[in-house]
């Protein structure tokens, strides 16, 4: 299977530091103000939705969906991963517009 571009992206970016994946991790880093692009698995438990629903809404971070965990985790070099922030405002919207794009779907 090919592997997507922004999964290319995201594991570059993760190797610059500039990736914090996890629940509580990500929630921290979205009320700290430094998670500039949030990603949450399709998969993810309705409260882990909700919760990271909420917080990327009240403080105004962009929130794209990803189809699974395991994709999410593999593009990190994790098992499965349901939400990872991304720290870097270039990469962010790099991926945003990438997973924006028709092709990536």
């Amino acid at each position: 299977m090919n592997e997507p571009q922004w999964a290319k992206l995201l594991g570059l970016a993760n190797r610059a530091r500039k990736v914090i994946s996890g629940e509580e991790l990500s929630v921290k880093e979205i009320q700290k103000g430094r998670a500039k692009l949030v990603l949450l698995s399709a998969d993810a438990s309705p409260n882990t939705k909700k919760k990271i629903q909420d917080k990327t809404a009240y403080y105004e971070v962009p929130l794209k969906w990803i189809d699974n965990r395991y994709i999410l985790g593999q593009a990190i070099g994790k098992e499965a991963r349901v939400v990872a922030a991304v720290t870097d405002a270039g990469f962010a919207k790099k991926l945003s517009s990438l997973l924006d794009s028709p092709e990536q779907k």
